[in-house]
């Protein structure tokens, strides 16, 4: 199991999310992120802004996913 937190996957507080592949990681923060939108939460939604800005690149999502697929990849295993 891995760990990262919500600003690791380009979102804006500390809190922890922890998987076992990155899919089930990104589908966490996902929820999260909905959760926030939800709540209006402003530092939330300015992280949203700015990875919608990444959707603009014709890459630029893909890219971000594979970055943060690596990353995930390098991180050591927890209990």
């Amino acid at each position: 199991m891995k760990t990262m937190t919500c600003k690791q996957l380009g979102g804006a507080c500390d809190m922890e999310f922890s998987a076992n592949t990155f899919e089930e990681i990104a589908d966490l923060s996902k929820t999260h992120g909905m959760e926030m939108f939800q709540k209006k939460d402003s530092a939330h939604l300015k992280a949203m802004g700015e990875m919608q800005n990444l959707m603009k690149s014709p890459n630029g999502m893909q890219d971000w996913f594979e970055n943060k697929r690596k990353e995930f990849a390098s991180m050591p295993d927890r209990d």
